[in-house]
């Protein structure tokens, strides 16, 4: 579904990200990990349309997508939910969750099974969305991009200021996604939790894939796991 190839990605004339190449198929969950810093989030500014100081090719669905504005990427089925969640604080919950639609004959549908993956939004659903808890306000980014029925989740450091209780309900979710057949591409730096939960990763630092295979292989590979989980 997601293919990117040989990619160099620029903030002015600086370099940040090299050379980077990696693919999301169809169904998959693949995760990008890494420290802060690596490039996770300038990559994922550049899948979406964000930052088009690049040079490279990225392929969405057969269709070469460098460059393309993120309201046409949007359209296209390839949905972002943001590290900051980017939530309107001052809207209530199912309007935030409105404001995600595309194809408003699906709103009923999506809304109840938004609902089914995160009954608080619906309990919650007339409460102004900046009053939410941290966990709900993420709950309530990835429920909005949802609404898109996309063909592609991302999701950018999703467990960022969650308690441990509520990163794994967030993994869950995301989780039962993965069962229902989306796509998902997760950028983490929690290690543990998204090697567990998806099919394979990438291993992103300074700008570049350092190491890359089944998500299983790199959970045990006695290099992540003194780099990253502390063994």
């Amino acid at each position: 579904m997601l293919s990117v190839s040989h990619l160099d990605v620029f903030h002015a004339n600086l370099q940040v990200v090299w050379d980077l190449s990696f693919s999301v198929g169809k169904g998959e969950l693949v995760t990008l990990i890494g420290p802060n810093g690596a490039g996770k989030t300038t990559t994922v500014e550049t899948l979406v349309g964000l930052n088009r100081n690049a040079r490279g090719t990225i392929t969405f669905c057969g269709e070469d997508i460098l460059g393309m504005p993120p309201y046409r990427l949007f359209q296209k089925g390839l949905a972002l939910v943001p590290e900051k969640r980017e939530i309107f604080p001052k809207m209530p919950v199912v309007e935030n969750l409105l404001s995600g639609v595309t194809d408003p004959s699906a709103t009923d549908k999506n809304l109840e099974h938004i609902y089914r993956l995160f009954p608080i939004l619906q309990e919650r659903g007339q409460q102004m969305a900046g009053t939410l808890s941290g966990g709900e306000q993420q709950m309530l980014a990835i429920g909005r991009a949802l609404m898109s029925n996309p063909q592609l989740l991302i999701l950018d450091e999703p467990s960022t200021g969650l308690s441990p209780l509520l990163v794994g309900q967030v993994f869950r979710s995301l989780e039962q996604l993965g069962r229902e057949g989306m796509t998902v591409l997760l950028l983490e730096q929690n290690v543990r939790h998204a090697l567990a939960m998806c099919h394979r990763g990438y291993v992103l630092e300074n700008g570049r894939i350092v190491k890359e295979g089944k998500a299983k292989e790199l959970l045990h590979d006695p290099e992540i796991q003194k780099a990253y989980l502390g063994f």
